[in-house]
């Protein structure tokens, strides 16, 4: 097994001078294993985020994002966040006491964020303002592997799946070791998170360098190295020896020490060891073959233990069910296409693709001809000076909006709103919609809840609702609007057929 490369192998430190991007349209070494590689395409290059965006990705930091935490001196929060563009991310709040010197922590998150492949959890970015050190990392919706070994609800992991655990971080390891990134700090069942689809995938943030709170394990002391026991510090074979009581958390589904789980291998009392749960799933002899792996992992002596190839060549011939996919395997239902109501309009699929060009071409389109008699209404009023203000400032607003230049367009329509004196669902919609063109979503919310007020049963009102609920990560609400929206448009429809 040789080391695996992927596409954005290219991502720089803030430090390191600029080179010759890979050609893109070369494709990915394969692994030998289902014909995939290492690639990555899909996940978003390293970026230095503000505090600012970082809170409002989590909401302020709101504690009902908090997806894990720990109670030490330094402690660390893990939030599920939401970006503009809709991605979830989880996002690392560090205490300043376990990086005090920020460029060190930038500069280190920056080498991480370039370690990319399809069995890490990739970093995708970092932020070092004040007192606030976080990272950025791609989000893992169907929870660690701790919850499935140890806290499962409905099955137990079947062994397939438990295999293929084996098999993914071994090469998640060893993309690192080929990357020079050697060291994992405490390699345990919390660093293993599963994806959308269910594969396993290996924590990034177990490849930052030890901070200085001088916890490189935060596990029982039964389950640490022994040389960091002994020294204090961890060495590659450290590494290795972690991954031994990985494979003792699978074979068990317990958390067994390495000391009681040796001494049963050497009694050859094995089944002793096994999860009575996944009983007529395996064949014997490839439980015993994982045991004796396990058993080479957890040597006291580091010299004593095998490389990351030979870990890769010992559970490569145990994966018997390569083609059944891992959220099959593990019971999990998968829904990649998103449910979107029926939607009879432009503006509704528009709205429902977060296609915001789209939505200011329709509206733009549409004018004021939704508001029966609006736009003829002043014409039929005595010829005042004020009639003449009205109107020029919604002439001013309009032409803002059509131009796309929505600050503007936010004062103008502004004014009009205290100017007239019968309040406009159109007037508000495209408020509404500059809002959301200048990030201000809650303000954008209020407008189109307004529009709503003036008509009630008006589709725009509530695709512009959904579009605002939207970016505040509201996506159940958003949903519900959409839907209320294409029920608005069919009633619409129907009633003009009649």
């Amino acid at each position: 097994m040789g080391c695996l490369h992927s596409k954005t192998a290219h991502l720089q430190s803030p430090e390191d001078p600029p080179t010759d991007l890979p050609d893109p349209n070369k494709p990915d070494p394969g692994d030998g294993v289902g014909g995939d590689g290492g690639g990555v395409s899909e996940v978003p290059a390293f970026k230095e985020y503000s505090l600012s965006e970082l809170r409002r990705v989590t909401n302020e930091f709101n504690a009902k994002n908090i997806v894990s935490e720990s109670g030490e001196k330094a402690p660390n929060v893990v939030y599920k966040g939401k970006l503009e563009n809709n991605r979830f991310v989880a996002v690392k709040r560090f205490s300043k006491l376990s990086w005090p010197d920020a460029q060190q922590f930038m500069v280190e998150a920056a080498g991480v964020g370039k370690v990319r492949h399809k069995r890490l959890v990739n970093l995708i970015g970092c932020c070092a303002e004040g007192d606030e050190r976080l990272l950025v990392a791609e989000f893992m919706p169907n929870d660690t592997l701790s919850k499935h070994l140890f806290h499962w609800d409905k099955q137990p992991l079947p062994w397939e799946m438990r295999v293929r655990v084996a098999y993914h971080v071994a090469q998640a390891l060893d993309h690192c070791s080929c990357e020079n990134r050697k060291i994992y700090h405490d390699l345990n069942a919390y660093r293993i998170l599963f994806d959308e689809d269910g594969d396993p995938r290996l924590s990034s943030f177990g490849l930052m360098k030890n901070s200085r709170d001088g916890k490189s394990y935060s596990t029982n002391l039964a389950y640490t190295p022994p040389e960091f026991l002994r020294t204090g510090r961890i060495i590659p074979e450290s590494v290795i020896y972690s991954y031994g009581t990985v494979l003792l958390d699978l074979l068990s589904g317990k958390h067994i020490p390495p000391s009681h789980a040796l001494d049963l291998i050497r009694g050859k009392n094995v089944l002793m060891l096994m999860d009575s749960s996944l009983e007529g799933q395996y064949a014997n002899d490839d439980a015993t073959k994982l045991v004796e792996l396990a058993s080479k992992c957890l040597q006291f002596e580091a010299r004593e233990r095998p490389d990351i190839n030979f870990l890769l060549t010992a559970v490569t011939p145990l994966q018997k069910q390569k083609e059944v996919a891992s959220h099959v395997l593990m019971g999990l239902t998968v829904n990649n296409t998103p449910v979107l109501p029926t939607i009879l309009s432009p503006l509704g699929k528009a709205s429902a693709r977060m296609d915001l060009t789209a939505v200011h071409d329709i509206l733009l389109k549409t004018g004021y001809k939704d508001e029966e008699g609006a736009e003829n209404e002043l014409s039929f009023q005595e010829w005042t000076q004020q009639v003449q203000d009205i109107l020029n400032t919604k002439k001013f607003g309009d032409i803002a909006f059509r131009d796309k230049d929505f600050k503007n367009a936010i004062e103008y329509y502004s004014k009009l709103v205290v100017m007239m004196s019968v309040p406009s669902a159109t007037v508000f919609a495209r408020r509404s919609f500059s809002y959301l063109m200048n990030d201000q979503a809650e303000l954008a919310l209020r407008d189109a809840m307004q529009a709503q007020v003036c008509i009630s049963d008006w589709p725009t009102a509530f695709y512009l609702q959904a579009l605002a609920l939207s970016k505040l990560g509201m996506d159940t609400d958003a949903q519900d609007m959409l839907n209320d929206g294409a029920a608005f448009e069919a009633k619409r429809s129907n009633s003009w057929r009649g």
